[in-house]
């Protein structure tokens, strides 16, 4: 089923609303939808490559609004709805994992998902439910979506259909260093502020040490 869905989207690359279709997927994929929209965003951009920072830009704006849904979905609708949907997406058994590391880290942990394959939804979803504060919700997944995406659509939009070789075999790597220095940081402000043995302990953590 998942193969025909992501097949259905790659074909919306040559739809006559493209654009319109990649605002949707990236919405619905930062609180529901379970395929990510970087393919759709590639194939867009090596047909248009002048238009690339526009579908970087088109990604970033719709998939920070949707996160706005998945926050909501965890503030208010945990129980109701954000416990089966997490299920239904494979995330349940993460969930209290990555509240326990929003609580400590807050912005780092959303950072560091723009450099890592953790599902945004994750994110957006917990942040709510935990009431990280708004603003830095907003502003931690604005940095985290334009890195993913506004990256993408500039090279695109430098180098042209090239560049798509460069982005299949380094961005990966280039996403891994940005962690490291990320994780760096972390490293040198728990040392500063006692440790690590605090953060160890989100590795265990569980439903009922997270209410």
């Amino acid at each position: 089923m998942l193969t025909r869905l992501y097949q259905w989207m790659l074909a919306k690359a040559a739809h006559r609303h493209a654009e319109r279709w990649l605002f949707a997927f990236s919405f619905m994929e930062s609180s529901f939808f379970p395929i990510p929209p970087h393919p759709l965003l590639g194939l867009m951009c090596l047909a248009r490559p002048e238009r690339a920072l526009r579908f970087g830009f088109i990604c970033t704006l719709a998939s920070v609004l949707g996160g706005l849904m998945g926050y909501a979905i965890g503030y208010f609708l945990y129980e109701t709805v954000g416990q089966q949907l997490l299920a239904a997406l494979g995330l349940a058994a993460k969930f209290p994992v990555a509240a326990c590391y929003l609580r400590e880290f807050g912005a780092e942990i959303i950072l560091i998902k723009g450099a890592t394959p953790i599902p945004f939804k994750l994110i957006t979803i917990t942040a709510g439910f935990i009431g990280l504060p708004l603003f830095t919700f907003i502003w931690a997944s604005l940095l985290s979506r334009a890195f993913q995406f506004m990256l993408v659509g500039f090279l695109f939009w430098k180098f042209g259909r090239p560049i798509k070789a460069f982005i299949e075999k380094y961005l990966a790597l280039l996403s891994g260093l940005f962690l490291v220095l990320i994780v760096g940081g972390f490293i040198a402000a728990s040392m500063l502020t006692g440790g690590p043995g605090k953060s160890d302990s989100c590795s265990a953590a569980t439903m009922e040490s997270i209410r």
